[in-house]
């Protein structure tokens, strides 16, 4: 009987199917960051446009670190569940607090040093460089910062199921 994991490659065009299986974690990691980015979005947003209007940073700031805790928790379960143990979460929240000044440091150079900001610039200037910088740049800058610094600092050991420990072979090639 075929795994879940085995049905869902079944549906992908096959020659994307050994690069999906040979970057499982990257694209686990990347499916999960995507949900984490428009978390952070709406976090950023409602908070921007709400109790945080004169303070963009902030309002990222604040989404980011929620985004961050559930990033956490689905990586852990889902993207890195074979790596790593439960003496990782230190690392975590120090790799996590470094990323969310990396993700914030493009919006903080865009309005305090370029000036990009009222009234120095239109509303829509500001606005386009907020999202630019903070949401765009930050994000893709923390997210590669993010990915690395994982690997490398918090889940750094392999755990096997005893399902994994049996397989010999790759999965079987459907289609």
């Amino acid at each position: 009987m075929p795994s879940r994991t085995q049905k869902a490659l079944a549906k992908v065009p096959g020659p994307l199917r050994p690069f999906l299986v040979q970057h499982r974690s990257l694209v686990k990691f990347l499916v999960v960051g995507g949900t984490c980015f428009l978390l952070t979005m709406v976090i950023n947003y409602g908070l921007k446009y709400t109790v945080c209007q004169n303070k963009p940073v902030v309002a990222l700031t604040i989404g980011t670190a929620a985004a961050t805790v559930v990033s956490y928790l689905w990586n852990r379960a889902w993207s890195f569940r074979s790596e790593g143990s439960h003496k990782e979460a230190i690392p975590f929240i120090l790799v996590s607090a470094i990323a969310v000044g990396v993700n914030d440091l493009p919006l903080l150079v865009s309005r305090y040093v370029f000036n990009l900001r009222e009234p120095s610039v239109s509303h829509f200037t500001q606005e386009a460089a907020d999202f630019l910088s903070g949401i765009i740049l930050g994000t893709l800058v923390a997210m590669a910062f993010r990915y690395w610094a994982m690997k490398k600092f918090v889940f750094t050991t392999t755990r096997y199921t005893e399902a994994e420990d049996k397989r010999t072979e790759p999965p079987a090639r459907v289609g």
